[in-house]
C-alpha cells in the first residue's frame, strides 16, 4: 500500500488545475461588475439584510444595474425580502442565472436552492445526495461557487449580505477585490462593541471602509413623521468619529420596513417619501460619493 509520501504531484487529480480554472472563472465574472460592496456587522439582529435589500432597491431606482448575493448560507432571508422566493433558477451552459426581482434586482440566495420551505441548510438524510453539511471552509467554497458559477452579467453594483461574525469579511475579501465595506450597527452599546471588532478586522484588509450605518435609530411616527428616541441618538456617530470612518447615516425604526420585507417588496420603493425611505436614499447617495460616482 502506498502512503502519501509515495505519491508524486497531485496523484493525477489535477486539483491545482481545477482551482486555477475556478479562480479564473470567478475573476471573469467579477470583472463585469463595477462595484462590489460588502454589508456586514459582526453582530446579528441589526438589520443587515433589510439594509442590503433597501440599499440595492434605492440604487436600482436611480437607474443602476444591481445584483444582490445573500451570503448567509445557514439563515438566508433576502429571497423572501426581495420577492423572489420560490423562483426556479435557470441553468445554462454559462452557469446559474440569478432570480430577477420585480424591481429588476438580480438575486442569488441559498434559499432558492433548498428543497422545501422548512428545510434547513444543515440537515441529515439517509440518502447521501440529499445531505447538506456546510461548515467552516465548506461555507467558503459555497460562497466561491456562488460568485464564480452565477451569470451576474454586466452590473454596476453587487451587494453581498454577510452573516454575523467578524471572520466573514476576510473570507469574502480573499475571493473578491471589494470596492467597499458598509458596517451596520444599532444604537445600543452591545451592538457597537461587536461592530468595533469588525472595524478592527476590516482595517487589516485591503478593503476600503465605506462607512457606518446606524439602524433602528429612533422611532418614526407613521402619522406625523416625527422622530422619538429609543436610545440616545448620536452614539454611533460619535463611534464613527472615534474610529475615523465615514458615518453614512441613521435609519429610524419604522414597522412598515418589516411588513414590506414579509411581503417581498423593498420598503424604499413603496415609501420613498417617508423619513426612513429618505434615509435609505441618502445612504445610497453617500455611498456613491465615497466611490466617486457623480449624480
Amino acid at each position: 500500500m502506498k502512503g502519501y509520501k509515495d505519491i508524486t504531484g497531485d496523484g493525477g487529480s489535477n486539483i491545482l488545475g481545477q482551482v486555477a480554472e475556478q479562480h479564473a472563472k470567478l475573476q471573469g465574472r467579477m470583472e463585469k461588475i463595477r462595484y462590489k460592496i460588502a454589508v456586514l456587522s459582526g453582530k446579528g439582529g441589526v438589520g443587515k439584510s433589510a439594509i442590503t435589500g433597501n440599499l440595492a432597491a434605492a440604487l436600482s431606482l436611480d437607474g443602476y444595474r444591481v445584483g444582490v448575493l445573500d451570503a448567509d448560507i445557514n439563515g438566508p432571508t433576502l429571497a423572501k425580502m426581495l420577492g423572489v422566493r420560490g423562483q426556479r433558477l435557470r441553468m445554462s451552459a454559462e452557469g446559474v442565472h440569478p432570480a430577477l426581482s420585480p424591481q429588476g434586482l438580480r438575486v442569488l440566495s441559498m434559499d432558492l436552492l433548498l428543497p422545501s420551505d422548512d428545510a434547513p441548510v444543515d440537515w441529515k438524510s439517509v440518502v447521501q445526495g440529499e445531505s447538506y453539511l456546510w461548515r467552516g471552509t465548506v461555507e467558503a467554497n459555497v460562497l466561491r461557487e456562488f460568485l464564480a458559477d452565477t451569470v451576474w452579467e454586466d452590473l454596476d453594483f453587487l451587494l453581498v449580505d454577510l452573516p454575523p461574525g467578524t471572520d466573514r469579511l476576510p473570507t469574502l475579501a480573499s475571493l473578491v477585490s471589494l470596492s467597499g465595506a458598509i458596517l451596520v450597527t444599532i444604537p445600543s452599546e452591545v451592538s457597537q462593541l461587536v461592530v468595533r471588532k469588525s472595524i478592527t478586522v476590516a482595517r487589516e484588509l485591503p478593503t476600503p471602509i465605506a462607512g457606518l450605518v446606524e439602524n433602528m435609530a429612533g422611532y418614526a411616527c407613521q402619522n406625523c413623521g416625527s422622530l422619538g428616541d429609543l436610545f440616545p441618538l448620536g452614539n454611533a456617530e460619535r463611534m464613527a468619529e472615534e474610529v475615523r470612518i465615514p458615518y453614512l447615516g441613521r435609519i429610524p425604526f419604522d414597522s412598515r420596513i418589516g411588513r414590506c420585507g414579509d411581503l417581498g417588496v423593498p420598503f424604499v420603493s413603496q415609501h420613498p417619501a417617508s423619513v426612513a425611505g429618505q434615509a435609505f436614499q441618502q445612504i445610497a447617495v453617500r455611498l456613491k460619493e465615497f466611490l466617486g460616482i457623480g449624480g
